[in-house]
């Protein structure tokens, strides 16, 4: 068999768990953030795991996990 590709774009975007779960960050924090009120931006600099529906890509995205 083949090695598989990591998809790179995702790869820079994502970071697995100890326990296997998929943790990304929000959007909208980087820029035109002086119309966005302070509790909003705290919150999407917080991370978040991503959806149990979007797993799966995820992880035939990355088929040899993320250091």
């Amino acid at each position: 068999m083949p090695k598989l590709k990591t998809h790179k774009g995702a790869a820079k975007r994502v970071r697995l768990t100890a326990t296997g779960k998929i943790k990304r960050g929000h959007s909208h924090a980087r820029h035109i953030l002086t119309k966005k009120n302070s509790k909003r931006k705290r919150r999407l600099d917080i991370d978040t795991y991503v959806a149990e529906a979007d797993e799966v890509r995820f992880e035939r995205m990355l088929p040899y996990g993320r250091s």
